[in-house]
C-alpha cells in the first residue's frame, strides 16, 4: 500500500455507534500522531453525521494531548444544530480515556452571492523548476540539520517543494514568510467531502515552522519544544486535488512561548481554495547550568 492509499484508508473511519467513530494511525515509527491526521479524521467523523448537500466551510480545533500512534482514536460527535442553511458539529477525539483534540465545524448548503479573493502571490517559481525534499537531501544533505533530514526522509502521502531554502540550510534570521508547493503523491477521489478532509490533513504541513523564521530557528532544533495548540481553517471553493497547490504562509507574531502562523492555499490556476491559521507552542528549553 502506498502512503497515499494508506492516508485514504485511515480517513475511512469505522462507525461504532450513531455518533461514535474509530480511526487508526499509519503503521509508522512516528512518536506521536500527526496533527493533520487528527484534524482530518475529526472532520470525517463530523461529515458522516451531516447531509451530503452540506459542505464544510470552516473548522476550529484545539490540541490537548499528543496522540498515541499505537492505539485507535475514538471520535465522538455532538450534533449541536441542524439549521435551515447551516449545520454545526462538535467532535472530541479520545485516547486512553482522555480528550486529545476537539473540533467544531460548520457546514452550509451551496448558495450564490458576492465573490472576490486575494490573488496568488506574483513571481512564484513553478513547481517544475524546484527540487522536492528527497532531491534536496541529495543536493544539500550535508548542510541540512539532522532533525530536518529525518523529517524529509519519511515516506509521506504528500510531495513538498519549498521555494526558499535558506531556512533549511542556515540559521540566518529571515522574513517570517514562505511559499511552498504541495501535491498528493496519488489520486484523490472526486468526492468533495473526502477532498476537504485531505486538504485539512495537508494544511498542518510546515505551518508552525514559519513562526521560527524571524529568529533563525526551526521546530526541529533540539532546544525548541514545538507543538500545535489550535488550528482554524476556512474552505472557500471546491477544487480538485489533482495537481500542485501553493501554500503561502506568514507569521505576524511570536511571543510568550507561542507562535502564530497564517496560510492561504491556492490551486496552480490561481484559485484561492482555503485559508488557515494556527498557533503553536514555540518554547525555548532552558539549557542545564554547568
Amino acid at each position: 500500500m502506498t502512503a497515499m492509499q494508506e492516508l485514504l484508508s485511515i480517513l475511512d473511519l469505522e462507525r461504532l455507534e450513531h455518533n461514535l467513530f474509530r480511526g487508526r494511525s499509519p503503521k509508522l515509527d512516528w512518536q506521536r500522531v500527526f496533527g493533520g491526521q487528527t484534524i482530518a479524521q475529526a472532520l470525517v467523523a463530523a461529515q458522516r453525521t451531516v447531509d451530503a448537500d452540506r459542505h464544510v466551510h470552516s473548522l476550529h480545533g484545539y490540541f490537548m494531548r499528543p496522540g498515541d500512534t499505537k492505539v485507535p482514536i475514538i471520535y465522538e460527535v455532538d450534533r449541536i444544530r441542524d439549521g435551515g442553511s447551516f449545520t454545526t458539529r462538535r467532535v472530541v477525539a479520545i485516547q486512553h480515556g482522555h480528550a486529545i483534540f476537539s473540533l467544531e465545524a460548520s457546514f452550509q448548503v451551496e448558495e450564490g452571492g458576492l465573490e472576490h479573493h486575494v490573488p496568488m502571490p506574483l513571481n512564484v517559481p513553478s513547481p517544475d523548476s524546484l527540487l522536492d525534499q528527497r532531491q534536496l537531501l541529495g543536493e544539500y544533505g550535508d548542510r541540512v540539520p539532522e532533525g530536518i533530514k529525518r523529517y524529509w526522509e519519511r515516506d509521506r502521502p504528500l510531495e513538498v517543494k519549498p521555494i526558499m531554502l535558506k531556512h533549511y540550510t542556515s540559521r540566518e534570521k529571515l522574513e517570517p514568510h514562505q511559499d511552498i508547493w504541495i501535491r498528493t503523491t496519488g489520486p484523490v477521489p472526486a468526492d468533495r467531502a473526502l477532498q476537504s478532509a485531505v486538504l485539512a490533513y495537508l494544511s498542518d504541513m510546515t505551518l508552525l515552522d514559519t513562526s521560527t523564521f524571524a529568529h533563525g530557528r526551526a521546530v526541529f532544533d533540539p532546544d525548541i519544544q514545538a507543538a500545535s495548540l489550535d488550528h482554524a481553517m476556512w474552505f472557500h471553493r471546491p477544487h480538485p486535488l489533482d495537481g500542485w497547490l501553493l501554500y503561502s504562509q506568514d507569521s505576524p507574531s511570536t511571543q510568550d512561548g507561542r507562535g502564530l502562523s497564517r496560510g492561504a492555499i491556492y490551486g496552480q490556476d490561481g484559485t484561492l481554495i482555503a485559508s488557515v491559521a494556527q498557533e503553536g507552542l514555540i518554547r525555548v528549553r532552558k539549557q542545564p547550568s554547568c
